[in-house]
């Protein structure tokens, strides 16, 4: 997948666990792991927003982009 999600990298800059996150953005914590291990097809804007309002970051932040032959 060419969407590399860097959810862990940004918890980790704002020390939030990944209990605490899922908590706060109303997700369960296997939803929340499956995006922190790239293993996710879709993410709900609504989603991405909340997890963006919570970690106070932008989608940029936690989503880049890698062509297929870059990995």
């Amino acid at each position: 997948m060419a969407i590399i999600v860097n959810l862990d990298v940004v918890m980790a800059k704002r020390k939030i666990s990944s209990s605490e996150l899922a908590e706060k953005v109303g997700i369960t914590s296997a939803n929340l792991s499956i995006l922190k291990t790239n293993k996710a097809k879709a993410i709900r804007f609504s989603t991405l927003n909340k997890i963006c309002e919570v970690l106070d970051c932008r989608p940029a932040d936690i989503l880049d982009y890698k062509k297929e032959d870059e990995k």
